[in-house]
Formats: C-alpha cells, sequence, structure tokens
C-alpha cells in the first residue's frame, strides 16, 4: 500500500503541528481542546472524482472505518466533521460508552487516504484509531474450477443476495489458485450463501466438484502490530530480556531450539504427505470420474436412442393411421360419388319415363282430336246435301223448314278447326 502512505508522509508536519498548537493551548476545564482542532482538516479538499474507480461500487462495507480511543462525549457530528474533507458519509456511529464509532466513505480508495492521514491522530487531547472495520458478510470460496472468473463468482453467488465484491484469488502471475472472496452487502446474505453451500453441492461449472464456503478470516496485513500496542505486562519484559540472535551450538536453548525445529520440519513433512496423499486422491477421483462421465455418456447415447426409436416407431404408427384414415376417406368419398351418380340415374330415367308418358298421352290426345275432326267434317258434308232431300220428302214437318229447326248453318260452320256443338 505504498500508494497510500504518500498523504500519510505529506501531512506528518501538520499532525506535530496540531501537537504543538495542542500543548500551547492546553485544554478546557473538561480536558477537551476547542473545536478549533478540527480545522486543519476542514482546511483541505480532496478532489473526489479522481478517487473513483469506473464501474466502482460505493459505499461498501470496504470503505466502512472503525474509529477507537474517542474522548467522552463525542457525537456522530463530530465525526461527520472530522472526516468532513473526505466527502459525505453514509453510515455514521459512535458508541460513546465505549469510545469507539463507525463511518463509511465513498470508495475504498478514500477510505485508505482517510485511514492514513488520521490514524493516530490527536482528537481532543487523545490520539485516534482509525482502521478498517472488519467485514461481517465476507466469505471464502475454494475449490474452484480452472475457468471460473470474477463475473461468474458473482453471478454465482448473487442468487443468495446482493453482492458488493466477488474476486478470483490469483498468484504473481495472474494463475487461478482455486481461492476466492465474495463480499455481500447483508449478514443474512452470507449467511443463507454458507448453509446453501454447507448443505448441499453447489457447482459452477461443468466440472462436478462442488466449492466450499467458509467464513473468511479477518486479517490485518497492512499496519500491523506497533510496539506501542504491545501490552507492556510482565511476560512481556521477561520475553524481552534478550535481544534477536543466534542460539550457540552446545547450549541449553541451542538443543531446545534444534528440537523445536526438528518438529517443525515434521509437522512441514507431515502436511506435504497430506498434500501428497489429497493430490493422489483427487487425481484417482479425476480419472474415476472421467470414466464414470464416459459411461454415463454412453448411457445417455444409448437412451437418447431408444427414444428415437421409440419416436419414430410412434410417428411410423401415426403416419399409418394417417394413411388408414385418408384411404377410410377416399372410400366414403367414392361411395358417396356412386351414391349420387346412382341417384341422378335413376332420377334421369324417372325423368325420361314421365317424358315418354307425357309424350303418349298427348299423341293418343291429337288423334282422337283429329279423328273427331275427320269425322265431324264428313258428318258435315253429309248435312249439306240433306236439308233438300228432307225439305222435299218432309213438308209437312213443324217450321215448314224439313228437318233444320235451328235454321240453316252458315259459312262460319265449315270452318275446318272450329269445332261444332251438340
Amino acid at each position: 500500500m505504498q500508494g497510500n502512505r504518500g498523504p500519510h508522509q505529506n501531512h506528518g508536519p501538520n499532525r506535530q503541528s496540531g501537537q504543538g498548537d495542542q500543548k500551547k493551548q492546553g485544554g478546557n476545564a473538561n480536558g477537551q481542546e476547542p473545536s478549533d482542532t478540527s480545522r486543519p482538516n476542514e482546511a483541505f479538499t480532496l478532489d473526489l472524482q479522481s478517487f473513483r474507480k469506473p464501474g466502482e461500487k460505493t459505499f461498501t462495507q470496504r470503505s466502512r472505518l472503525f474509529v477507537g480511543n474517542l474522548p467522552t462525549g463525542v457525537t456522530e457530528e463530530d465525526i461527520e466533521k472530522l472526516f468532513a474533507k473526505y466527502g459525505k458519509a453514509s453510515e455514521v456511529f459512535v458508541n460513546k460508552d465505549r469510545g469507539f464509532g463507525f463511518i463509511r466513505l465513498e470508495t475504498r480508495i478514500i477510505a485508505e487516504i482517510a485511514r492514513a492521514e488520521l490514524d493516530d491522530a490527536p482528537f481532543r487531547g487523545r490520539p485516534i484509531r482509525v482502521r478498517f472495520a472488519t467485514h461481517g458478510a465476507a466469505l471464502s470460496v475454494k475449490n474452484l474450477p480452472e475457468f471460473v472468473s470474477n463475473e461468474l463468482l458473482e453471478e454465482a453467488f448473487s442468487v443468495f443476495g446482493q453482492i458488493e465484491r466477488a474476486v478470483i484469488i490469483v498468484d504473481d502471475r495472474g494463475r487461478p489458485t482455486g481461492k476466492g472472496i465474495v463480499e455481500y452487502t447483508s449478514k443474512p446474505a452470507a449467511r443463507k450463501a454458507l448453509d446453501k453451500c454447507s448443505d448441499g453441492a453447489y457447482l459452477l461449472t461443468a466440472f462436478p466438484r462442488p466449492v466450499t464456503v467458509e467464513p473468511m478470516e479477518q486479517l490485518d496485513d497492512e499496519e500491523g502490530l506497533s510496539e506501542k500496542l504491545i501490552n507492556k505486562n510482565q511476560q512481556y519484559h521477561k520475553e524481552r530480556e534478550q535481544p534477536p540472535r543466534f542460539a550457540q551450538p552446545g547450549s541449553f536453548e541451542y538443543e531446545y531450539a534444534m528440537r523445536w525445529k526438528a518438529l517443525m520440519e515434521m509437522e512441514k513433512q507431515q502436511y506435504e504427505m497430506v498434500d501428497r496423499n489429497m493430490k493422489e486422491a483427487q487425481e484417482k477421483l479425476e480419472a474415476e470420474m472421467e470414466a464414470a462421465r464416459h459411461e454415463h455418456q454412453v448411457m445417455l447415447m444409448r437412451q437418447d436412442l431408444l427414444r428415437r426409436q421409440e419416436e419414430l416407431r410412434r410417428m411410423e404408427e401415426l403416419h399409418n393411421q394417417e394413411v388408414q384414415k385418408r384411404k377410410q376417406a377416399e372410400l366414403r368419398q367414392e361411395e358417396e360419388r356412386r351414391r349420387r351418380e346412382e341417384e341422378m340415374r335413376i332420377r334421369n330415367e324417372e325423368m325420361m319415363k314421365r317424358q315418354q308418358e307425357g309424350f303418349r298421352g298427348s299423341f293418343q290426345g291429337e288423334s282422337r282430336e283429329q279423328d273427331m275432326r275427320m269425322h265431324m267434317g264428313s258428318s258435315g258434308m253429309a248435312a249439306e246435301n240433306a236439308p233438300l232431300m228432307v225439305g222435299q220428302g218432309n213438308a209437312n214437318m213443324p217450321g215448314g223448314q224439313g228437318g233444320f229447326p235451328r235454321g240453316l248453318p252458315g259459312p262460319v260452320d265449315y270452318v275446318p278447326n272450329k269445332q261444332r256443338r251438340f
């Protein structure tokens, strides 16, 4: 964290001047300094935009600071004023009884700058302690497959809750170590992910090796333990009687130092042997898994082949049923066509019979009418000559007309088509 030491070193003289002013001004009756002691921080401003990474999430747990050794009576407003230089805070909490608090800044880099500048800085007569707060919703993920990226890790664990950060731990050459870190925004989400992955087997890729999820061990590998923070009790002074040295051969401490060294070497060998055994067991399991996977794939192929054969058989049955239905429909259509043709033929025959019968009836009527006309014609010719004969032979008939009481026939009575009435 060399980049964070720059501000700390640059503002070192300001701390000394603040301490000098503190000694000169002194405190009030309560042992507290005037509020002007916070003005040096307010005199400087930071360009917060330059400390934001593209796409970086803001106000996360990683930018949450622990502020300890606070004087009595400090409030949330006082902490906000103390950190006003570093932008607006989203969370401020102060435990007045125990003298500590928390504040959450916008980004991790701004929080690092604030920690570097304010850690061990005097505040109302006390040097305050500023450290990063413990991330209570962080998980350590192990046994990660080789081809898992930060994005895939976040996507896989976002099903349990909202994630602040998910990263794959790599070595100095950028190769994955099989470990990762997942940080949630809340503890319930982290607990849910821990319980689910502990009870079940959560797989991230096609490789059937489940990941292992554990609460992340919180370590501080940046500040370490300074001399002023060590508890200087009786045991401390006893241990510090001897300075750092190499044990002299043949001495009491050399003998037990070598025994300790042999014990540590045996521990190292035991760990190495366990690692070799675990590696062999993993290779054996991978070989068995590959063989079982091959058999499983063959079984799946057989099942797929049987399924396709069954589908083909069903399709053939459906096709045959469809062909039978078509044939039956064609037969029904053919029968219907024949029935209609037969009905049409019968209807035509009946019509022909009716026409023939009508023709015969009209022909007979015309023949009768013609015969009647001929008969009437011959009767008319005989009647023309009959009156003369009757008149001459029957002069004594009533009317003196000799048998024609209605009178003599006129010319109209001898029209060819005229029918006589009797």
